[in-house]
């Protein structure tokens, strides 16, 4: 299957795999859903155009996260633990290696 550039975040990572998700999409998915007139996509990009990349994002106050529109405080804190996660799991990874 071609990729296609319409095709929304979940749907990108059923059909074709998390690898070829862009960060954006990734963070699209963890944020689940946008408001009026925008979608969460439009929240990821955002913060991937404030923050740069994910580790850029990484570690930033939840109160500045939560200023992105579509952000807000209560999603702020689901990426800040979808963070801790990978953060946890690359210290198990490194102490097993």
């Amino acid at each position: 299957m071609l990729f296609d550039l319409g095709m929304k975040p979940g749907r990108t990572l059923l059909e074709l795999g998390a690898g070829h998700c862009s960060d954006a999409q990734l963070l699209a998915i963890l944020l689940g859903s946008g408001g009026h007139g925008y979608s969460a996509l439009d929240s990821a990009n955002a913060l991937m155009e404030k923050y740069g990349t994910l580790a850029g994002l990484m570690d930033r106050p939840l109160n500045e996260v939560a200023q992105i529109r579509g952000i807000k405080v209560v999603r702020a804190i689901r990426l800040a633990a979808a963070f801790e996660i990978c953060q946890r799991l690359l210290k198990e990874v490194t102490r097993d290696a």
